[in-house]
């Protein structure tokens, strides 16, 4: 009987082992899906309360939509917290359709790709920057070395709807911030670790903006308050 338990737990063992090379790590996968229903309610909720009236008669000033979109950004900046669902993050290329998080410490990037609280919101600006996991909690940056140039990113927020559009990736070494310094245009950044089971690199997509809405994907029209 012993020899049968210990042939079946190593069974299970390469079973799970297999499945987390060819896939992804089955029960944090489990874990991620769970907080990704959590997190499309509580976007949900969010969608729901924001942009307010008074937010959308102060960003009305601006002239165009970037214009609007950014005062919208800096209002939402101000109320969001660390954890909270911010908006999703859809790369068609991949097949990724996820909803991502402030922040990106441990918990955050449990529930999908955090928002790096450091760099602004999309639309505020600059260099814009999200984390995730490739192996690990849906993995859901786990083909960032599959994007190429060209490839669309969007970025639906409650306020509006910024695609942007793949330039390069790149590996670089976990202490290097110069891939989030501010540019004079307003960029992506997306990173996750490199290589696969791996912390010793990070791998790096980044994305220039081509076009903003208002709302995402036009789900809301403007309306004037």
């Amino acid at each position: 009987m012993l020899a049968v338990a210990l042939i079946t737990a190593g069974a299970v063992v390469i079973a799970d082992v297999a499945t987390t090379l060819a896939w992804r790590e089955p029960l944090s996968s489990i874990y991620g899906a769970i907080q990704q229903d959590h997190l499309r309610g509580q976007l949900s909720d969010l969608e729901r309360g924001f942009p307010s009236t008074s937010d959308l008669r102060r960003a009305r000033r601006g002239r165009g939509v970037r214009a609007r979109v950014n005062a919208l950004a800096h209002e939402f900046a101000t109320q969001v917290n660390e954890g909270q669902a911010i908006g999703r993050v859809i790369v068609p290329s991949i097949n990724l359709d996820v909803v991502a998080v402030q922040g990106t410490d441990t918990a955050d990037l449990e529930k999908g790709p955090g928002h790096y609280a450091g760099t602004p919101f999309p639309g505020e600006g600059g260099t814009t920057a999200f984390a995730g996991h490739r192996t690990t909690y849906l993995a859901p940056f786990r083909h960032l070395d599959s994007l190429a140039r060209g490839d669309e990113v969007d970025l639906e927020m409650p306020y509006g709807d910024l695609t942007y559009a793949v330039s390069r990736t790149k590996v670089v070494d976990p202490s290097d911030v110069g891939i989030l310094h501010r540019t004079a245009h307003e960029r992506l950044v997306l990173t996750a670790c490199n290589p696969l089971y791996s912390a010793s690199q990070r791998i790096v997509a980044f994305a220039s903006l081509r076009r903003v809405s208002l709302f995402a994907l036009g789900t809301r029209r403007w309306r004037d308050p």
